[in-house]
């Protein structure tokens, strides 16, 4: 790997990380899972960096975050964060990069905005609901139907984020086209 596309893993994940500084939310019809702005990030790794380089950005940041840094939303880290109901989520966060970037590598033809807005809503919503909920059910006592339900929350929140990076995405390619690696793969 080149030593540039060890850089902008690095670097995403560290904005991942600064948007888990960002306030959390926690609703107790959600089995103990906070509303955060890191499901954001996934999709951003992906859609800017491609399927792999986004997933191992995430990779980076859970692998610090075991380590014990407060890096996820409300100053969380450590083991004892892999044994909540958002375990799900967070090992979400990494599949849901991976095929953000993978659908962006596919519709590198297709203009960047609709392209980024369906990669992050497969990966970022759709893939990474299919985790977080199985995760819920398993560690917050919920059946599936019950952690999906729950899931419902988070819908409006998620959507907005899928247009931001979107946004993000279309802003970037127009002034700095080559920083938008999932274009370029």
């Amino acid at each position: 790997m080149k030593d540039r596309s060890l850089v902008q893993i690095a670097l995403y994940a560290a904005i991942f990380a600064v948007l888990g500084l960002l306030p959390r939310f926690d609703l107790p019809i959600a089995g103990g899972v906070p509303i955060t702005a890191q499901s954001m990030g996934a999709m951003l790794a992906g859609v800017m960096l491609g399927g792999w380089r986004g997933a191992l950005s995430i990779v980076l940041l859970l692998f610090v975050v075991a380590l014990g840094a407060p890096l996820l939303a409300g100053g969380r880290g450590g083991l004892g964060v892999f044994f909540t109901p958002s375990v799900g989520f967070l090992f979400g966060w990494v599949a849901a990069a991976f095929v953000a970037g993978w659908i962006m590598q596919k519709l590198r033809k297709a203009p960047v905005f609709p392209a980024a807005l369906v990669a992050s809503v497969v990966g970022g919503i759709l893939v990474l609901y299919a985790f977080g909920i199985v995760g819920m059910a398993a560690m917050g006592n919920l059946t599936l139907k019950e952690a999906a339900i729950a899931c419902l929350v988070f819908i409006p929140g998620d959507t907005i984020k899928a247009v931001l990076v979107a946004l993000i995405a279309q802003t970037v390619a127009r002034g700095m086209p080559e920083a938008l690696l999932s274009r370029n793969a």
